[in-house]
């Protein structure tokens, strides 16, 4: 049965992340509760969701390959601090204490559920998709700056980091919003593509766990993102959103004690 919720979640996860989003919110508990719920086993349970994810990450990217035609300049500002802030937010998860991610989980999954929950108003104030002047050399330094932030969250624990990125993106002028997936996907590829290797490195892969869960993860981004794009998009989106917040109240209530046992 265990299997069989942790397809089942990378399932989900894959289908979701191509149509909105958010699918560490689905594997990271399933994980967490598999491998224990202790300390040690909320960093396993990261560090294998992001390994169990990665192939669908790269898939998305491959989708958008037409779309990196004339993307040089996005490129050359925001992918050195993705590669930095990548590594070094998963070097922070596999060097500090573990029983530190323990604390951070339920407000992580909360800032993610969050995140995910006011996409439309970022997406507005921020321009996305809409055509803006050339910033200064200032500002692209702030949003390179606001990239490897990021980037660093993102190494470490990874949901609603695809929000973030397209905003960075809106800001740099960038109008084209399949451009903007384009490079959203490969940034955040690049992200944990090094955080996985970070986390193999180190041993903190269950592979018994991500084998599996990787290979439902690209069935359900293939498969799975075709029936969930029949239903409304809204609809997909707030189930992700009830889970979230759910599911951050909850690590909430177990790791602070709130209620006596």
């Amino acid at each position: 049965m265990q299997d069989f919720w942790l397809c089942l979640s990378a399932f989900l996860a894959g289908a979701i992340n191509s149509i909105a989003g958010g699918g560490t919110l689905l594997t990271f508990p399933v994980l967490d509760w598999t491998l224990g719920g202790g300390a040690l086993a909320s960093v396993h349970a990261n560090a294998t969701s992001t390994v169990a994810l990665l192939p669908g990450s790269i898939g998305g990217m491959w989708g958008y390959r037409r779309e990196f035609t004339g993307t040089r300049r996005w490129c050359l500002w925001l992918l050195p601090p993705s590669i930095v802030g990548g590594l070094l937010g998963s070097w922070l998860l596999v060097a500090l204490p573990a029983e530190n991610f323990k604390l951070l989980v339920p407000w992580l999954i909360l800032t993610a559920s969050t995140l995910f929950t006011i996409q439309p108003w970022i997406a507005k104030k921020t321009g996305i998709g809409q055509p803006h002047s050339d910033p200064t050399f200032g500002t692209m330094i702030v949003i390179a700056g606001f990239q490897l932030g990021v980037a660093i969250y993102g190494g470490y624990f990874g949901a609603g980091i695809g929000i973030l990125m397209l905003s960075a993106l809106a800001m740099m002028g960038l109008a084209d919003i399949h451009r903007m997936n384009a490079l959203k996907s490969l940034f955040g590829t690049f992200i944990n593509a090094l955080a996985a290797t970070v986390f193999i490195v180190q041993g903190q892969v269950h592979w018994r766990y991500a084998f599996p869960m990787a290979i439902a993860a690209v069935i359900g981004g293939i498969s799975g993102a075709s029936v969930a794009r029949r239903l409304d998009r809204r609809i997909v989106r707030w189930c992700v959103i009830v889970v979230g917040f759910s599911l951050g109240m909850y690590y909430v209530i177990k790791t602070y004690h709130l209620f006596p046992q």
